[in-house]
């Protein structure tokens, strides 16, 4: 049920984006192909911790699995076969790579005549790096069309993992990313604000600076600051002078600290960064932000490091009623994301 450039937007019709630790219906995730280019001669080894993965959030919620066709569906459920398959569907939603967060849909509820709806953002991975992204560019409307919910266009280039809401009307994001001339080079600053009032249904837009090295998102909010309640952020730091990811942090976190949402200071908690992590010459982007927040449960990814535990400590303090899960992704890193990169939550109306 698309709607067309014309139509009234959803902001108007009371829609809004809910935050991430609101309940979810379900998790979607898309299933990474052997023939991919995200994890170069390493599908075999990324396949348990995605494993790990679906195993923590079918304890959560139910679980929503892209697949190519029949034989990808056949790998994928050979894989999963020892969990518990009632909460677990299989769609034939073909995708090029599995970072559901970025190429899947943002869903949008509204609590008037009860409702929910997909906004289908244009997909350009991540700046044209990554040709092709014709499947992944038309995720969100075949999702939508799965579920009978309309869709609506904003005509703008954005990817999932580039924006964090409070669902009370507060949206995170850098500038990194979202004003990179390899997304969006036509409009301006204050047209990008505009379409994310009107199809995100948020007022107040909280600008940070530059990502994390190895990043090649150009920037990702999910891999610097999230969320954990309406006016608290967790944010990561390097207290290591020295590296790369020092200044940059640093950065953020002070423009976090002249922040506000409805006049109101932030409430920010830090997080630790893990130590690098170089494969065959390359930084990785490991992050602790790329947490999940699933219904009962937060996916952490960790790496062997001492600061996973603090990372625990930290997150368990944010989110209370929520059980920590850590996973080790050493070998989901090598795809350059981790858990938040390949989950997109649809909402419980």
């Amino acid at each position: 049920m698309p709607n067309d450039e014309t139509s009234t937007k959803p902001a108007e019709l009371g829609y809004r984006m809910p935050a991430e630790w609101e309940p979810h219906a379900a998790t979607w995730l898309s299933w990474p192909r052997r023939e991919g280019i995200s994890f170069p001669d390493s599908y075999d080894r990324v396949v348990p911790t995605f494993r790990a993965m679906v195993g923590a959030l079918l304890e959560s919620e139910p679980v929503n699995l892209n697949v190519c066709n029949g034989a990808h569906e056949a790998e994928a459920r050979a894989a999963l076969q020892d969990l518990p398959g009632e909460k677990l569907s299989f769609h034939v939603i073909p995708t090029n790579e599995p970072w559901c967060r970025d190429h899947g849909p943002i869903f949008l509820i509204r609590a008037k005549d009860p409702q929910m709806a997909v906004v289908d953002w244009d997909y350009n991975a991540w700046g044209g790096k990554y040709p092709p992204c014709d499947l992944d560019e038309v995720v969100p409307t075949r999702v939508a069309e799965t579920l009978g919910l309309p869709v609506y266009y904003p005509h703008m280039i954005l990817e999932g993992g580039s924006i964090d809401v409070n669902g009370a009307g507060a949206l995170l994001t850098t500038e990194g990313c979202l004003l990179n001339p390899n997304r969006n080079p036509q409009l301006s600053r204050g047209q990008i604000e505009q379409r994310l009032r009107d199809y995100l249904g948020v007022r107040e837009i909280l600008w940070l600076g530059d990502g994390i090295e190895g990043d090649d998102t150009d920037g990702h909010i999910d891999d610097l600051t999230r969320f954990a309640s309406e006016r608290t952020v967790v944010t990561v730091t390097e207290e290591d002078e020295s590296d790369a990811n020092h200044g940059p942090l640093q950065a953020n976190l002070e423009r976090l600290r002249s922040l506000t949402i409805n006049g109101k200071p932030l409430e920010i908690m830090t997080l630790p960064m893990p130590g690098r992590i170089v494969r065959e010459n390359l930084r990785l982007p490991a992050s602790y932000a790329n947490f999940y927040i699933a219904n009962q449960s937060i996916l952490l990814p960790t790496f062997a490091d001492p600061k996973d535990e603090e990372a625990v400590t930290v997150l368990q303090r944010a989110f209370p009623t929520r059980r920590i899960i850590p996973i080790d992704c050493r070998e989901l890193i090598w795809g350059l994301g981790a858990f938040h990169c390949l989950t997109q939550q649809q909402p419980a109306l």
